[in-house]
């Protein structure tokens, strides 16, 4: 179908109508934002969508998104996409934002912020009920273009899927058709469109891509490269979405989710298929694209802004998952954060919330073995002394006691995390600390500051609570850790 020679503009106006149907892209009544950013390709899509407005029964309107990178141009581009709404008779709506100076703020690349900021722009719009769908200009060679890119820096095969006909309410109509195609079918209507200068600046890969290493490839190698690569992410997003079938159904038999936190079991991630099925021949070689994909899916679950995983990022988390020490840590991007616990790993944000990490502070004791920590977050006092043991019961009476000579550095009064766990003294299992102060008729505004004690790592203590059994003092202490609690 890629690369026909359209002799009437209805074949590629049937076309595309096709495509829409095939992937269920719209439905009647549905007030279609065509992103039109003056270019051939979006001019295009907003005249092909007039076409078929009444078949379709759609109400198609003019969005346009102002990056503030070329100057007077760019405020052409803008003017010229609102004249063509007004010609059209459709709704226009047009925002801007300082990419480059938003770029710079946040440490991202131009291309890369202008993206992040014209996507917000479309969901905002869809959040807001201006629009119910946004309809993109992405060509069959921009698809060729995004899988070569992808191959030359380093894609895993979900990566080879590339640009998907539907991402939510995000639709693609014209992944089937050449530029070229649009070009002719745009003299063919007598429209005229801008070209954007930036799209030529071989400096950026993509522009090298489509400069450069497609026509040569189209040239001196296949004259099908553009439709051979768009096959290949046709066939990549349906392996993908069957996979996306087997690890749903595997997901929850592996993973159990707490508090925001995606805990893995480490012998369940290496070898799924033998977790599972109790398969003894399974082999974790065998079952290394599962636990790979298990790995990706925790990752898009803990997401707190942008980011995708790389094959070396995912091949870190398996070396963790296998020779990982306990309170091993490792960030991700997207704000996710991996620690290592016994048994698990536990997948959860990197950022800073109420649950999850406003105040640590190190331990250190001064010469005579007493010390007092003051927690502004929470206006507490905390005194901690070290004395000989036994100790009477008045030196003792209300306070909490710990074995000091079982303690390791470091040693750190932090408020209570999502993960930690806590075992008292006559019980065989740990148990969540978080329910444990649930239990206890703590309310949730306090829990979330809640303070514990921790050595090398492991919880040894919580307000309110005896010592952890590992570090409870016993007959055989004979130094122990008192720890007072009083006002700021």
């Amino acid at each position: 179908m890629i690369g026909m020679e359209f002799s009437m503009r209805s074949s590629l106006v049937q076309i595309v109508r096709q495509t829409i149907k095939k992937h269920e892209m719209v439905s009647a009544g549905d007030r279609i934002g065509v992103a039109v950013s003056a270019g051939g390709d979006s001019v295009a899509l907003l005249h092909i969508f007039e076409e078929l407005r009444s078949d379709l029964g759609i109400i198609p309107s003019v969005i346009h998104f102002n990056h503030r990178l070329r100057g007077a141009d760019a405020e052409a581009d803008e003017n010229f996409a609102a004249a063509l709404a007004k010609k059209l008779g459709m709704l226009f709506i047009s925002d801007s934002k300082d990419v480059a100076g938003v770029a710079k703020q946040k440490g991202w690349n131009l291309e890369d912020a202008g993206r992040r900021l014209r996507y917000q722009f479309f969901e905002q719009l869809i959040a807001e009920g201006a629009v119910t769908r946004v309809a993109t200009a992405h060509t069959a060679d921009d698809q060729a273009e995004t899988v070569l890119t992808r191959v030359i820096r380093g894609t895993g095969l979900t990566g080879l899927a590339s640009i998907h006909p539907v991402r939510g309410r995000i639709i693609r109509p014209l992944l089937n058709i050449r530029r070229a195609e649009l070009r002719k079918y745009l003299g063919e209507i007598g429209q005229p469109w801008r070209e954007d200068s930036s799209n030529a600046d071989t400096r950026r890969m993509r522009a090298r891509v489509r400069e450069k290493l497609l026509p040569q490839l189209e040239t001196n190698f296949s004259a099908s490269i553009v439709s051979n690569l768009c096959g290949l992410a046709e066939l990549a997003q349906d392996d993908a979405a069957a996979w996306r079938v087997v690890i749903d159904q595997m997901y929850g038999e592996i993973v159990k989710r707490d508090e925001g936190e995606h805990i893995i079991e480490t012998r369940g991630l290496l070898n799924p298929l033998h977790f599972i099925s109790g398969n003894e021949a399974a082999t974790a070689s065998e079952s290394r694209a599962i636990t790979q994909r298990i790995i990706r899916k925790a990752h898009s679950f803990c997401v707190r802004r942008s980011g995708e995983l790389s094959r070396v990022h995912v091949e870190q988390i398996i070396e963790m998952a296998r020779n990982g020490i306990r309170g091993q840590s490792l960030d991700l991007p997207g704000g996710v954060r991996i620690r290592k616990e016994a048994g698990v790993l536990i997948f959860g944000s990197a950022e800073k919330t109420p649950a999850e990490g406003f105040y640590s502070y190190d331990i250190a004791f001064e010469a005579d073995g007493a010390t007092a920590v003051y927690i502004p977050e929470i206006g507490k006092t905390f005194g901690l002394k070290v004395i000989d043991w036994p100790a009477s019961e008045r030196e003792t009476s209300g306070v909490a006691v710990l074995d000091a000579e079982r303690l390791r550095s470091p040693l750190v009064l932090r408020n209570w995390k999502p993960g930690d766990t806590y075992r008292l003294s006559g019980r065989q299992r740990p148990r969540k600390l978080a329910r444990m102060l649930m239990a206890s008729g703590i309310p949730h505004s306090d829990r979330i500051f809640w303070p514990v004690l921790t050595s090398a790592g492991d919880v040894a203590w919580a307000a309110r609570m005896p010592a952890a059994a590992d570090f409870s003092a016993n007959a055989r202490t004979r130094k122990a850790l008192c720890i007072v609690e009083g006002a700021g």
